[in-house]
């Protein structure tokens, strides 16, 4: 096999997570590199429960158990609420936790004491704004990281769980500083990285015209998913992804009155539809043939997202209730629909570990390991982006909203992210 940088990237992680599962990690050392683990709240099924028991435990992947490569060193917990599995989990795993964030990351000394930084700012008792947006601590949280960098000298690569913050400056200005201090930084969710159905990727430099994601969620949410499902495939067209101009975010009627008149996404929302585990039955079947008519009636609260790209591209998502993510995009040059449906088995009866988490942590692992991400973070920029934008249309009573500042250039990666075995 030739190798080039992100085979031998991959390469090299292969052989450094061996070498910790087997206690002998780097250069010949015992020594893991040692993490901050920073989350909201922890209780069952939080996200920083899914995340602390694989970074501390380990994980199946691919039919075998997947020993932890990096060591929790800090933990900080911000609530503990009556649900809280936070100080049980602490105990289990013998974790050493700190009352500050900068605590947190120098390990009570005075400068940096730790290899990465993991944030997990979802769930928690937190306030809202006027347009409904919940104010998780994430960017708060990153300034405070930034400062210890600058503090201590040095930076270490940082993650951060779903979409950077609730205002563009915002989201912008962390990106900045990762790229003035120049440390990896890793974001987003488990969507780009979790299984599909089928298992396929969108050719690279492939004439698209548009793509459309139908999932289900709120505002603000899981929106977010919704996007980043759209937009790891979109940012594989033809050179690549050039920022958006607008976004115009429709609800009910208002929304199947816009779509209706938009051939192309209209045919991308059914057949995204039809590759759903979830629509609405009766006594186990749908009431008629799947069709744009029989969605209006079946779903009729829909709420959805119209995005038009710097290039002429365009991107739909579309909440219906339907659990789960389906995707579909349009190839400009024959007319071809290519879609699929990214995993997303919730936890449950039938789905008690959320195993959509671990290829995920599988990537965050590897940029701390490697000290270099697999993706540009420009694409959680922008998916950020989006959803301000989304946020705004509908508390401005459904208007589209001009988005000259998203002018997001970037290329994404040839290789595939997400899991195939």
């Amino acid at each position: 096999m030739q190798l080039n940088r992100r085979t031998f990237s991959s390469a090299m992680f292969a052989a450094l997570c061996g070498a910790a599962a087997s206690g002998d990690a780097f250069a010949g050392t015992t020594q893991k590199k040692k993490i901050a683990f920073l989350g909201t709240t922890l209780f069952r099924h939080s996200h920083a429960q899914h995340f602390l028991d694989r970074l501390a435990l380990g994980y199946p992947m691919g039919g075998v158990w997947h020993e932890p490569p990096l060591e929790i060193a800090g933990v900080y917990i911000d609530q503990y609420n009556e649900n809280d599995i936070g100080k049980q989990r602490i105990a289990k795993y013998r974790l050493k936790t700190y009352p500050t964030i900068a605590q947190t990351l120098t390990l009570g000394g005075s400068e940096l004491a730790v290899d990465g930084v993991v944030i997990i700012g979802e769930h928690g008792d937190y306030p809202k704004n006027e347009k409904g947006q919940k104010l998780y601590p994430r960017y708060s949280w990153f300034k405070e990281i930034v400062r210890v960098f600058e503090a201590s000298g040095r930076s270490v690569p940082v993650f951060n769980d779903k979409h950077l913050s609730t205002s563009w400056h915002e989201c912008q200005e962390m990106v900045d500083d990762s790229r003035r201090l120049g440390f990896a930084f890793y974001a987003g969710s488990s969507l780009p990285t979790t299984w599909r159905l089928p298992s396929i990727e969108m050719p690279y430099d492939v004439p698209l015209a548009e793509s459309v994601c139908v999932a289900y969620g709120g505002v603000d949410s899981y929106d977010f998913h919704a996007l980043e499902t759209a937009q790891c495939m979109s940012e594989r067209r033809r050179g690549g992804e050039v920022g958006i101009e607008s976004v115009h975010a429709l609800r009910g009627e208002n929304l199947w009155r816009k779509l209706e008149s938009r051939e192309i996404t209209k045919q991308l929302f059914v057949s995204a539809l039809m590759r759903s585990h979830h629509l609405p039955v009766d006594n186990g079947f749908p009431t008629a043939p799947v069709t744009f008519q029989w969605a209006r009636t079946a779903l009729p609260n829909t709420t959805g997202y119209f995005i038009q790209h710097r290039d002429g591209f365009h991107t739909a998502i579309f909440m219906t209730g339907i659990r789960d993510f389906n995707y579909a995009g349009m190839r400009a040059d024959t007319g071809e629909i290519i879609g699929c449906q990214m995993m997303l088995p919730m936890p449950g009866s039938s789905a008690t570990t959320a195993d959509f988490f671990s290829p995920l942590t599988r990537h965050i692992e590897k940029m701390i390991l490697l000290g270099t991400t697999d993706y540009p973070v420009q694409r959680t920029l922008l998916t950020s982006g989006m959803v301000i934008a989304g946020v705004d249309s509908l508390a401005a009573g459904e208007q589209p909203i001009a988005t000259p500042e998203m002018n997001v250039v970037y290329q994404g990666p040839k290789a595939s992210m997400f899991w195939q075995t």
